[in-house]
């Protein structure tokens, strides 16, 4: 009878042994992949395309497992790619770069193609690709004409405030936007004028081929060109 009872338990514990070994050789299973952020979107309708060029985001992918469940940083471990490099390039660690060239919309993908287990386990070996959307808004030249050539920009300093507008027209715009830019063709001799505003005064012109004191200021716009104005 204790022989009996003996080879029951011994059968019972090596059922318990063959279970665990099981669950433990069960793979982990990636099945899902989120990026964030979901949508990026990089510059403003008044700023030229190639002027976005350089921008960067760091991106991040969060895998979704099961066996057990759980979600984790994969954003060194995935496939990352662009749909649409004239608009952005996405390195091997994430980084979304806006490439100048072109404005719109494009998708951004990160891929993981074969699913093991920390130990090496082979899973479902399924695809597995997450996306997000990466925008470069197109410029439209609002508060002036501009034109196809060399983008000339301006952006703000100081306390004060104040107005800016270009000979010829195109460029006009009040410091309140923070930056703004327009196109001239290529070899144009603009004239930049700043008028303070309320009880604001001048204080200086930077990136002009006058004297930072002289207002207005003048430059031949070559290529890309940012001035900065300051108003105290």
């Amino acid at each position: 009878m204790n022989g009996k009872w003996l080879g029951v338990v011994v059968l019972m514990v090596a059922a318990v042994g063959l279970g665990s070994l099981s669950s433990c050789g069960r793979s982990q299973e990636l099945v899902s992949i989120t990026i964030q952020p979901a949508v990026e979107t990089i510059g403003d309708a008044n700023t030229p395309v190639n002027f976005d060029a350089g921008a960067q985001v760091q991106l991040r992918a969060l895998g979704t497992y099961i066996h057990p469940p759980v979600t984790k940083d994969i954003t060194n471990e995935v496939t990352w790619a662009s749909n649409d490099t004239q608009m952005f390039g996405v390195s091997s660690a994430g980084v979304l770069t806006a490439t100048g060239n072109a404005c719109g919309g494009t998708l951004i993908s990160a891929t993981v193609t074969t699913n093991k287990s920390p130990g090496g386990i082979s899973s479902s070996g399924a695809v597995v690709t997450g996306y997000m959307t990466a925008n470069v808004v197109c410029f439209t030249g609002t508060g002036g004409g501009g034109g196809l050539g060399p983008a000339l920009g301006v952006t703000f300093a100081g306390l004060g405030a104040g107005n800016v507008s270009s000979s010829p027209t195109g460029l006009s715009c009040a410091s309140s936007a923070g930056v703004c830019a327009t196109q001239f063709p290529v070899g144009t001799v603009v004239t930049m004028t700043a008028t303070p505003t309320g009880s604001s005064v001048f204080g200086g012109w930077t990136g002009c081929s006058t004297a930072n004191n002289v207002n207005p200021c003048m430059i031949t716009l070559e290529s890309n060109t940012f001035l900065t104005v300051t108003f105290n």
